[in-house]
């Protein structure tokens, strides 16, 4: 399997797995380990998201993106190092770059906080933002803790391996505004999100309001993907990768910019960022280290992992 050079990424169905039928589950497991093995990403449906609260949350989002400039900075805490509120344009540059993303993003965290994590803040001005991303939240959360099950099994772990791990974890629901451009002043080399790997276990991903992801396939060719309608696009993160010694890919991709004939036209995008707490120990698994693959990584714990990219992503200054 490991082999194949995929046109498109897969798609599974999460109901195969919650059916309650061992067929169906099991080939679900090795379907979704054989994508995440090779090219790191698959489209799910029947994840729990309906159209109308996706409707409502891209409604509500971009609402509060086209406020004026000072009702958002309100909601902007340098001392949150950006993990929750608001994060003003070019404020992220993406790790191993000099020019800052073309973006500007607003985070929703855990909703019941605990072990010294953040409170979450929420624009006043506009209460429907706070109720449709929190739904979205727990939505995404209990498809991602689902998601992992089916991951727990494939590397012949307990099925329940991650619940403690992620139950009050640190995800970030991630609110992201690529706001329109003049083709004539975009700084050089600057594009809406710069090739990188995501930090978290998971990463799921409902249809953007515009094309132009892209994902990197491992014969050195941008893939560009969209979700259909019912579909969410999960893929590996960083942690993930690290706690399976890169058996589990953790794809480079990225946001391009539209050609410019469509660079004033903005693009929204929201992707929940599985995180666990932030005790849970990376080392990679004894059963993905061998004489073939031997340990990639140093030991970190995902909260000291968390830390060191958050200051390469500029987040963090001290």
């Amino acid at each position: 399997m490991s082999d194949i050079l995929y046109d498109e990424i897969p798609s599974l169905d999460l109901a195969d797995f919650t059916s309650g039928d061992p067929e169906r589950k099991a080939k679900f497991v090795q379907d979704l380990g054989a994508a995440f093995n090779n090219i790191g990403f698959v489209a799910i449906k029947n994840h729990g998201l309906t159209g109308d609260l996706t409707t409502r949350l891209y409604d509500s989002v971009k609402t509060f993106f086209q406020a004026e400039d000072a009702v958002k900075q309100k909601y902007e805490f340098p001392e949150l190092h950006g993990q929750r509120g608001y994060v003003g344009k070019n404020k992220e540059t993406a790790k191993g770059f000099k020019v800052a993303d073309l973006k500007e993003f607003y985070h929703v965290g855990q909703p019941e906080p605990i072990d010294g994590m953040p409170e979450n803040v929420f624009p006043e001005e506009f209460p429907q933002f706070r109720e449709d991303t929190l739904t979205t939240y727990r939505t995404l959360e209990n498809a991602g803790r689902q998601l992992l099950r089916a991951i727990a099994l494939y590397l012949g772990l307990p099925e329940d391996y991650f619940e403690d791990k992620v139950d009050h974890g640190d995800s970030i629901l991630r609110a992201i505004h690529y706001f329109p451009l003049n083709p004539d002043l975009v700084p050089e080399g600057a594009v809406r999100a710069a090739a990188h790997g995501d930090i978290n276990l998971i990463t799921l991903l409902m249809g953007a309001s515009a094309e132009g992801l892209e994902v990197l396939r491992r014969d050195g060719k941008w893939i560009p993907i969209t979700a259909l309608p019912d579909q969410v696009i999960v893929n590996v993160g960083d942690m993930l990768d690290r706690l399976t010694n890169h058996k589990l890919k953790s794809t480079i991709h990225r946001v391009v910019n539209p050609p410019r004939e469509k660079m004033n036209s903005p693009r929204y995008s929201i992707p929940f960022f599985m995180h666990p707490r932030g005790d849970m120990d990376l080392t990679s698994l004894e059963s993905c280290i061998t004489q073939e693959s031997p340990q990639l990584y140093e030991n970190l714990t995902a909260g000291q992992f968390l830390d060191e990219r958050l200051r390469e992503l500029g987040l963090k200054k001290s």
